[in-house]
């Protein structure tokens, strides 16, 4: 609602401006859609940054597997949006001639204040938009695009100049003028607040760090962290946080990890599997090793929950929150169900073991690869299809909370096989491995 309304408030100074009038004529009406298509794009961006910005309004609202799409949709839309906005003004700075639209875009950018580092921005806009790209995206370590991706800060904050410099509804109003400069005031202070200093606070006041490592299973680790009053970090079971492990390279980027037992308030502890430089590291941490967070993140939590029964259904290393969760949450003998399905290797066989002796937790293994790209089911099961599956091993399945991680297409045939054995939408909760 609050950017249905911002993007009207814009329009409507476009607008007031004589932005409808000046459509009349081609040039005219060139010039006007840019400088249109730029107020968006403007607002857009300035939304985009505030979806990541960990807003805790947000983050309690929505989650950030939620929050993440939505990121992605404002960011390509504004980016585009962008990019009309530069070649529409432009075309009518040129008299409506595309001949001279490549000397007139020179000229802008060589005379006009903050020009230069506009087109420094968007180029740096450009690169997060390409490694963005799925396919990009798939041949990118989490590591490298995690770097890549800060630029987009600096190239927000490089084109900031030029829309205060020269925007003609920057400056004719006076309440336009407060407007944006209050926008991208309070943008720049939730990244701060949110992203720099409550992160950096919390880490400084609890005094993370690492105290063991144990395998888990080929490639897996699991990593205990105990720190000065932890009862007090505001976490809940299935929950995931940022993590950086001072003292080794690459240590300025974080890297997500939920937790995987139920914070007792005395240490946490995450459980990793090497994908890339920043998890095939964790093995190697030493006892003593300074910790940085960011988070707690998610609603894959015990907030989320409607109903007294839950299934807790994960894919090889998302079933981490569900651990957490398993342990976590209230629930009497038989009221809770967790299904993991894993390659060669089920992991905390012995942990789920003794919760179901003393908690009643039901468990069941689903062994082999997906045997279908559709199928969120092992090639061990058999030949039932999905759904049949399903409710044969969960009866009561659209009765019960379904809380679900793993890897997005893998979590999608799960909410397919929840949606037709008949459970409501509002009681399927999920977490996905994407970035």
């Amino acid at each position: 609602m609050a950017l249905w309304l911002s993007l009207l408030v814009v329009t409507y100074w476009w607008t007031a401006a004589g932005g409808i009038q000046d459509l009349g004529g081609w040039a005219s009406g060139l010039t006007s859609l840019g400088r249109l298509t730029g107020l968006v794009a403007s607002d857009l961006l300035l939304a985009q940054v505030l979806l990541m910005a960990r807003l805790p309004l947000l983050e309690r609202a929505f989650g950030q597997d939620r929050l993440a799409h939505q990121h992605r949709i404002v960011g390509f839309t504004s980016f585009n949006l962008m990019l009309a906005h530069v070649g529409l003004i432009t075309w009518g700075y040129a008299a409506g001639s595309l001949a001279a639209t490549p000397g007139t875009l020179w000229n802008l950018t060589t005379t006009y204040p903050g020009m230069l580092l506009a087109v420094a921005g968007t180029l740096l806009l450009l690169l997060v938009v390409a490694t963005s790209v799925r396919a990009a995206r798939a041949r990118l370590r989490y590591e490298s695009w995690h770097l890549l991706h800060l630029y987009g800060y600096l190239g927000v904050g490089l084109a900031l100049p030029h829309q205060l410099w020269t925007g003609q509804e920057f400056l004719t109003s006076p309440a336009a003028t407060a407007y944006w400069w209050t926008a991208w005031a309070l943008t720049a202070a939730a990244v701060l607040v949110w992203r720099v200093g409550l992160p950096l606070w919390r880490s400084a006041r609890h005094g993370l760090h690492v105290t063991s490592v144990v395998r888990e299973a080929p490639g897996i680790v699991s990593v205990y962290v105990a720190g000065r009053g932890l009862h007090r970090l505001p976490v809940e079971p299935g929950q995931f946080l940022s993590w950086r492990f001072l003292g080794r390279e690459g240590w300025t980027r974080a890297n997500p990890y939920s937790l995987s037992a139920a914070p007792d308030g005395r240490s946490l502890r995450i459980t990793v599997k090497e994908a890339g430089d920043g998890s095939a590291e964790a093995a190697y941490l030493r006892p003593g090793t300074k910790v940085l967070v960011e988070g707690p993140y998610g609603r894959l939590s015990p907030r989320a929950r409607q109903r007294h029964r839950v299934a807790l259904i994960g894919s090889g290393v998302g079933v981490t929150p569900l651990r957490a969760l398993a342990e976590g949450l209230d629930y009497a003998p038989g009221d809770a169900v967790l299904v993991q399905r894993f390659r060669s290797h089920p992991l905390f066989v012995r942990e789920l073991a003794v919760l179901e002796r003393e908690r009643g937790l039901q468990t069941l293994y689903l062994p082999g690869r997906r045997r279908a790209s559709d199928s969120w089911l092992g090639d061990g099961v058999g030949t039932a299809d999905d759904v049949t599956a399903l409710t044969w091993w969960i009866p009561d399945i659209a009765q019960r909370d379904v809380y679900v991680c793993g890897p997005s297409e893998w979590t999608a045939s799960v909410r397919r096989a929840c949606a037709a054995a008949g459970l409501p939408p509002e009681h399927f909760h999920v977490e996905s491995f994407r970035w």
